[in-house]
């Protein structure tokens, strides 16, 4: 079997697993990437030393691009093994480069107040509150639709990575902008974010982009002039942050994000230093 002949196989059983549409793309483009170097050979004679040579060659990549090289080509060899289209698994000792360790970086208390104060109307105010006061990564606002609001108890349930979904709520200020925002909308559009683009005479919805909630997030942040990046994943760095900060068990704030593992939340919790200072001063 060609290499080019796996990626079709390859992509459809990783979508019956519940891969999603970024991660299969991202693989895509991997292993186009892969067959053009190797120049499309048969799969089961591709050894750990071609493997390594294109590797080897990708001296442009950061580690975290190079990881994500390796893990897409043990991903495939694994699946070729366990189809038994190939006898060995070329890929088994190639090892993953040890990644810098990098803290979150999570927007200050006073800079989510000078973001909030910079929005202009409903739905800049609703799109705001609603990924910082949920901690909702963007991929998971893009996919939301009117009717997975519980303005009752303030919850939405998101579609996270792996398809699993989970509940999370919104503060009441998310609640008062998205109630007003929806009232403005003269639409049926299920998508809870749209913009209007013109057809001719005809001006339809259509759900919002990912870049551009993305191109939004970023104009509220330049006319907020707050002195750091800010982007929408930040939005959720803040969120788990504060959490902790104010004292939220661990085991919360992992399920209000969604993580597989507590280990993934730990990232967070390093303590601002005028929070240290209060503990501090509180049990010493």
């Amino acid at each position: 079997m060609l290499l080019s002949t796996a990626w079709p196989q390859f992509e459809a059983d990783k979508r019956l697993l519940g891969y999603s549409p970024y991660t299969l793309k991202a693989y895509r483009l991997q292993s186009r990437l892969l067959t053009e170097y190797l120049e499309d050979p048969e799969i089961e004679e591709v050894t750990t030393a071609q493997l390594k040579g294109y590797l080897a060659a990708q001296t442009h990549l950061k580690p975290a691009s190079l990881d994500h090289r390796i893990r897409f080509i043990k991903s495939l060899f694994k699946w070729a093994q366990d189809e038994n289209i190939v006898n060995g698994n070329p890929a088994a000792k190639i090892r993953r480069p040890k990644m810098p360790q990098r803290l979150p970086k999570a927007l200050a208390e006073e800079d989510v107040e000078m973001l909030r104060e910079a929005c202009q109307g409903a739905f800049e105010h609703s799109l705001a509150e609603l990924i910082y006061t949920t901690g909702c990564r963007i991929g998971e606002i893009y996919q939301l639709n009117r009717g997975d609001l519980n303005f009752n108890n303030r919850s939405v349930v998101v579609h996270g990575k792996g398809s699993k979904d989970r509940e999370v709520y919104f503060h009441y200020r998310a609640g008062i902008w998205l109630k007003k925002y929806l009232e403005s909308r003269r639409d049926d559009e299920i998508a809870l974010f749209v913009t209007r683009r013109n057809f001719g005479n005809e001006s339809r919805p259509r759900r919002m982009s990912i870049a551009q909630l993305r191109y939004v997030i970023k104009g509220i942040a330049e006319r907020a002039e707050v002195n750091t990046n800010v982007y929408p994943h930040k939005f959720r760095h803040s969120y788990a942050t504060h959490l902790l900060n104010n004292g939220a068990p661990m085991e919360v704030v992992s399920s209000l994000l969604g993580h597989a593992k507590i280990e993934t939340t730990r990232i967070y919790a390093h303590l601002s230093g005028e929070r240290r200072r209060e503990m501090y001063q509180k049990y010493f």
